[in-house]
């Protein structure tokens, strides 16, 4: 059965295949290749982050303690445990404490974004490299449906990016001193001062965000370029006067 399937699978993927590089030299063909890049950048530096602040506690006879809080993707905060049981810290017993907060649906949400673009990407590529004679060729349900998906990703883009971007500044509230301040209760109202004194660098997950807006430019203008191969641009431009069928020919890098 998997023999039968797997020479299915290759009649499919060799009937009518023409392999054509030149897609790649049209706005059509490397934008998307565009697409492909910035997304596998986008969710790699999201979902690939892990990292360390050191909180120091400084307490009223001298002596100094530390502290790790350690999180990661998808930056459920709340399950990261500051203090591992029953601890004694400065004189004073204190319970487990966990993070405050909990940003994984945003972080999830935009990396899920990401995937589903490099794959759609994957495979509009191949369409465009192999098939791009029967993409023109066939009826107008295929462009159609390119269309509205592009945009559609287009608009994904926009929310999952600023959903990621407030939700990271929710970690970044959550793990500087102030919300480190806040979680530990030894840190309210005692002679202990509290301070993170490393923090873990976070520029990936600033970047992520930058290629999550880039994204969202990158795929608008690609719902464009899909659009000037459909049959309501090329009839626009065929009926202005002094049009002779060549202005709505696609341009060209």
């Amino acid at each position: 059965a998997e023999f039968l399937q797997t020479l299915i699978w290759g009649k499919i993927m060799m009937t009518g295949f023409r392999l054509n590089l030149s897609p790649l030299k049209e706005p059509l063909g490397f934008v998307k290749l565009v697409e492909w890049l910035t997304a596998i950048f986008a969710f790699g530096s999201c979902g690939g982050f892990s990292g360390r602040n050191i909180v120091s506690l400084v307490c009223g006879d001298g002596k100094n303690e530390t502290l790790n809080a350690t999180f990661h993707y998808p930056f459920r905060l709340s399950q990261v445990r500051l203090v591992d049981g029953n601890t004694t810290l400065c004189n004073h017993s204190v319970t487990t404490t966990h993070l405050m907060g909990d940003s994984s649906s945003s972080a999830e949400f935009f990396v899920g974004v990401a995937v589903i673009c490099f794959l759609y990407s994957m495979v509009a590529l191949l369409v465009y490299l192999g098939y791009m004679h029967v993409y023109k060729d066939s009826d107008f349900g295929p462009m159609f449906v390119s269309i509205c998906l592009t945009a559609a990703l287009a608009i994904l883009w926009l929310v999952c990016s600023s959903a990621w971007a407030k939700g990271l500044q929710n970690v970044k509230d959550a793990t500087d001193t102030d919300g480190i301040g806040a979680t530990l209760a030894l840190c309210k109202g005692s002679n202990v001062t509290c301070e993170v004194t490393e923090f873990a660098s976070m520029r990936t997950l600033n970047i992520s965000v930058l290629f999550g807006y880039l994204n969202m430019f990158v795929w608008a203008g690609n719902a464009w370029f899909v659009y000037k191969e459909t049959r309501w641009h090329s009839q626009k431009y065929s009926s202005q006067p002094g049009c002779f069928g060549h202005c709505g020919s696609s341009s060209r890098l």
